[in-house]
C-alpha cells in the first residue's frame, strides 16, 4: 500500500537567521516533492528573497488554507498579511521574533486541527523573540502551552542516540531543586511510551543519568543520586520499566555505553546536549514526544554568522522531515 504524501506544517522561524534557507534546500530535493505537501507559516517575500539569493528553482504557491496546498510545490500562508518586512540576515530584530513566533502559532494550530500531519519548526532567536515580548523559555515550552499539556519530554534524536531532559532551558543554579523522584518518573514514563508510539520500539531500554560528577561516588560528591535518584530507578524496575543507572555522565558518553540503550534521561540541558551535539551535530533532531501532535525540528540554532551568505547546511532540517514522516506513519500503522 503506497502512502501518501504527509502534510507539513512548517513554521518559517527567524527570517534574519537560516531557517528560509534551510527549508528552501530541504524541500527543493525531488525526493522530498513525491512523499510531503510542505505548508509553509511565514512570509511570501520572504521566500523569495531568499529563492532569488540561493538560485534554487522552487515554485511557490500562495494560499490561504492548508487544504488549498499543493504537492510539488513550496505552499505558503503568509501570517503578515501580506506586509513589507525588512529583511536583515544576521540582525537580532524584534519584528522578526514576531513574526517568528506567530507562525509558530498557526502552524500548530494547524496541526491540532488537524489540518497537517506534523510541525516542523525551523530555528528562533531568543533575543529577538524576547524583544517582541515572547516569555517563554523556547519552543518546547510554548508548543506545551498551546496543546495545553504538561506532558511533554525534549528528545534529541540521531540514529540509535535518543537523548530526554529532566529539565530544559533553566539557569543551571535553579536544577537541583527540580531534579525529584516525580519529574524522573514522569519523564521516563513519556518517553518510554514515546518509543513505542513514535519509534515503534516494543520493550524499550532507558539509561539514566546522575547529577553529579561521578554519579556522586556514593554521597561524597552530593546526594541527589542516593536520596532522589536511585529511589526513583528502584520505584520504574519495580513498575516494569526497563531502566538502569544512575550512570556517571562522562564516562557513559566517553565508553559510549548509550549504544546499550534505546534512549538516554540527562539531569539538566548541557549534560545530554553537549555530548549529543558533539556526536551529531549537523544531523541532529529535537522531537518534543507527548504533545497531541508531531513535531521536530533541526537541532541548531538561528546561525546568524552565516544568514543571508547561502552557506547554510539543511541536513539536520531535512533530518527532521524525515524523522516525523517516519512518526506520522508508524502513528498510523499502530492506529489502524
Amino acid at each position: 500500500m503506497t502512502e501518501q504524501p504527509t502534510r507539513l506544517a512548517v513554521s518559517m522561524g527567524d527570517y534574519n537567521g537560516i531557517g528560509p534557507e534551510i527549508i528552501l534546500k530541504t524541500f527543493n530535493k525531488t525526493e522530498l516533492r513525491k512523499t510531503t505537501i510542505p505548508i509553509i507559516f511565514g512570509s511570501e517575500q520572504v521566500f523569495r528573497f531568499y529563492t532569488d539569493l540561493s538560485g534554487l528553482s522552487v515554485t511557490i504557491n500562495k494560499i490561504t488554507d492548508p487544504e488549498q496546498a499543493e504537492p510539488g510545490k513550496l505552499n505558503i500562508i503568509d501570517i503578515t498579511g501580506g506586509e513589507h518586512v525588512e529583511i536583515k540576515p544576521g540582525v537580532i530584530d524584534k519584528r522578526a521574533g514576531c513574526v517568528a513566533v506567530t507562525a509558530i502559532k498557526e502552524a500548530t494550530i494547524a496541526c491540532l486541527n488537524q489540518q497537517t500531519d506534523a510541525l516542523i519548526t525551523a530555528p528562533i532567536s531568543k533575543e529577538s523573540v524576547n524583544k517582541a515580548g515572547f516569555r517563554h523559555p523556547g519552543h518546547t515550552e510554548y508548543l506545551a502551552e498551546l496543546c495545553k499539556t504538561n506532558e511533554f519530554v525534549m528528545l534529541l534524536v540521531h540514529e540509535g542516540l535518543r537523548v530526554g531532559l529532566v529539565t530544559i532551558h533553566i539557569p543551571v543554579n535553579h536544577v537541583k531543586e527540580q531534579i525529584t523522584g516525580e519529574a524522573i518518573r514522569d519523564r521516563i514514563s513519556i518517553i518510554h511510551r514515546g518509543l513505542i508510539n513514535d519509534f515503534g520500539l516494543k520493550q524499550p531500554r532507558i539509561a539514566i543519568l546522575g547529577l553529579n560528577p561521578h554519579a556522586g561516588d556514593g554521597g561524597v560528591i552530593g546526594r541527589e543520586e542516593l536520596d532522589i535518584i536511585i529511589p526513583a530507578v528502584t520505584n520504574l524496575k519495580d513498575n516494569g520499566f526497563h531502566v538502569d543507572g544512575p550512570f556517571p555522565a562522562d564516562g557513559f558518553f566517553g565508553s559510549r555505553q548509550y549504544t546499550d540503550f534505546d534512549a538516554v534521561l540527562a539531569m539538566y540541558h548541557d549534560q545530554g546536549l553537549v555530548p549529543f551535539k558533539t556526536i551529531a551535530f549537523h544531523s541532529g533532531v529535537n522531537v518534543t514526544i507527548g504533545l497531541p501532535i508531531v513535531r521536530t525540528s533541526p537541532d541548531h540554532g538561528t546561525a546568524f554568522a552565516i544568514a543571508g551568505k547561502n552557506q547554510a547546511e539543511p541536513q539536520s532540517f531535512w533530518e527532521a522531515v524525515e524523522l516525523a514522516i517516519t512518526i506520522v506513519n508508524n502513528h498510523k500503522h499502530k492506529f489502524a
